[in-house]
């Protein structure tokens, strides 16, 4: 009786092992502002991690009560964020981000203003209780059609992106923040969007190897926390099964030939190139079993049901031996790792400073996002600019925003022009008839005309012809990646849409 009790209470422990590492290999979400019961209940349980975006933040003092109160229940809780700077942030959705992203910073090829920038928005994480940042890119902009990437890539030259990516590692982690590059092992020669379909990279290993992979090298270098998998197929590198979900690519090159021992986390998992092609639940064993540590999941799906259902589909594999009980452990293992990390930089103060009751610092006042902003602007016209003689009409040309950039965020020059000039009016406008009903709006007023990748978008491209040919004065402003040939009374490039990228224009279009 003795003996089979005591093998009772072990089984028991056991499947209570099991369950609570399959819990904390999850990076679930979740809805509102304040966090849900379910949710509080799955971090008792053994959930180690927690993902916000942009409907779960208000203000940063709001931030700040809600992982306070994460904390309540598991005080070494990871608390990510994807918060990229530039035209990808959760901290500043509602208005636009006070740092500008990638694309600005690599335009400016300071290496040192890169982990200046990188260490005030850490500060300002850590200030609010967020310890994870799923950041930076890390991909080489080589495709300059790429949908998803572009100006949150530092460029298309990759010896700039590789000494910007460790100068970026190197400062967010200065204070205190976990950074997770990504998206491994290169997400910038797609052309498709991986929230969409399963992009394919058909470049050959010695291109890969001198391009897409010298980036991550340089993280590693830097001694990056994290590193995101990629929801790509490549393959010379493994043709069967897209990186997030390939032994090949997360444990043979990652973790074996790069030598990486950080956390791998995978992109979203609700994703349709995992989603649509092998299910959340199924994704996510493979998943484990290719080597990554972290699943992120809960972008779309944000709910108890998720997260039971991806527990018990890990539970289930490792039961029938499709999972190796080790490998689910060993991931375990490297989330707790990370969350020791981050709890001792905490201790120490890392992500200290002299921060308000609202979350906003000091080195916000000293302006260093709008320093970068802009040092980044470049300004190209034929003849001398003539400044504006009465308030302007700002025609915003609109393409539809990718998903991980998301169109609830503001973007443009109309708001910080504003400011500058009273009076300053603006439309947004997309389609083949925009430049007539640009004209129209605006009348006899000095037309700006803000375009967002023009090379990518012919309907805009027609659009500035026509603006340009019956209105020459039309100031152009790209707030994307400036690829097309510059145009303009004059033209404007930002280098991505951050609000401090707009006001650094505007600035220039006032003549101030």
């Amino acid at each position: 009786m003795t003996t089979l009790a005591s093998g009772t209470a072990a089984s028991n422990a056991d499947k209570d092992d099991l369950a609570r590492d399959a819990l904390t290999v999850l990076q679930p979400g979740f809805t509102g502002t304040t966090a849900p019961d379910w949710l509080l209940r799955r971090l008792g349980e053994g959930l180690n991690s927690v993902g916000l975006f942009g409907r779960n933040i208000v203000s940063p003092g709001q931030l700040a009560v809600l992982t306070a109160q994460l904390r309540a229940e598991r005080d070494d809780v990871l608390v990510a964020i994807d918060e990229e700077g530039g035209d990808v942030t959760r901290l500043e959705v509602r208005t636009g981000s006070s740092y500008p992203g990638n694309h600005a910073l690599g335009a400016v090829d300071d290496v040192e203003l890169t982990r200046e920038v990188a260490s005030a928005l850490g500060r300002r994480l850590a200030a609010c209780g967020v310890n994870l940042n799923w950041a930076p890119s890390a991909d080489v902009n080589s495709n300059p059609g790429n949908p998803v990437i572009g100006v949150r890539s530092f460029g298309a030259d990759t010896g700039l992106v590789a000494r910007h990516t460790a100068a970026y590692v190197t400062g967010l982690q200065s204070a205190g923040v976990a950074a997770c590059t990504k998206h491994f092992p290169g997400h910038g020669d797609t052309a498709v969007d991986s929230h969409h379909a399963l992009p394919r990279i058909d470049a050959d290993l010695p291109v890969l190897q001198a391009r897409e992979l010298a980036p991550f090298r340089a993280a590693i270098a830097a001694g990056t926390r994290a590193v995101m998998s990629a929801h790509i197929l490549v393959p010379a590198l493994d043709p069967d099964r897209p990186a997030t979900l390939s032994r090949r690519i997360l444990t043979g090159l990652l973790r074996e030939e790069l030598g990486y021992e950080g956390l791998i986390v995978t992109d979203g998992m609700e994703m349709q190139a995992i989603a649509a092609t092998y299910g959340i639940e199924r994704g996510s064993v493979l998943a484990i079993a290719a080597g990554a540590d972290a699943i992120c999941v809960g972008g779309g799906l944000a709910d108890d049901e998720t997260v039971r259902r991806l527990r018990d589909a890990l539970v289930s594999a490792v039961r029938t031996g499709e999972l190796a009980e080790e490998r689910l452990a060993d991931a375990a293992a490297r989330v707790r790792a990370l969350a020791r990390w981050t709890s001792a930089a905490s201790a120490r103060g890392a992500g200290a400073g002299n921060g308000t009751e609202d979350g906003s610092r000091e080195d916000d006042a000293a302006g260093i996002g709008l320093t970068a902003a802009r040092r980044a602007l470049r300004v190209t016209s034929s003849a001398p600019y003539v400044p504006l003689d009465g308030a302007p009409y700002v025609a915003a040309l609109t393409p539809v925003a990718n998903i991980a950039v998301g169109d609830e965020t503001p973007w443009g020059v109309a708001a910080e022009l504003a400011r500058l000039v009273p009076g300053t009016e603006t439309g947004g406008f997309t389609g083949d008839d925009a430049a007539a009903r640009v004209l129209a709006a605006a009348g006899s007023r000095r037309i700006v005309a803000v375009v967002r990748d023009e090379h990518r978008h012919a309907w805009m491209a027609t659009a500035l012809d026509t603006l340009l040919a019956a209105r020459p004065d039309t100031v152009v402003v790209e707030m994307g990646v400036p690829q097309a040939p510059p145009r303009g009374a004059p033209h404007i490039a930002t280098y991505g849409a951050a609000r401090v990228c707009g006001r650094a224009a505007a600035e220039v279009i006032a003549g101030a």
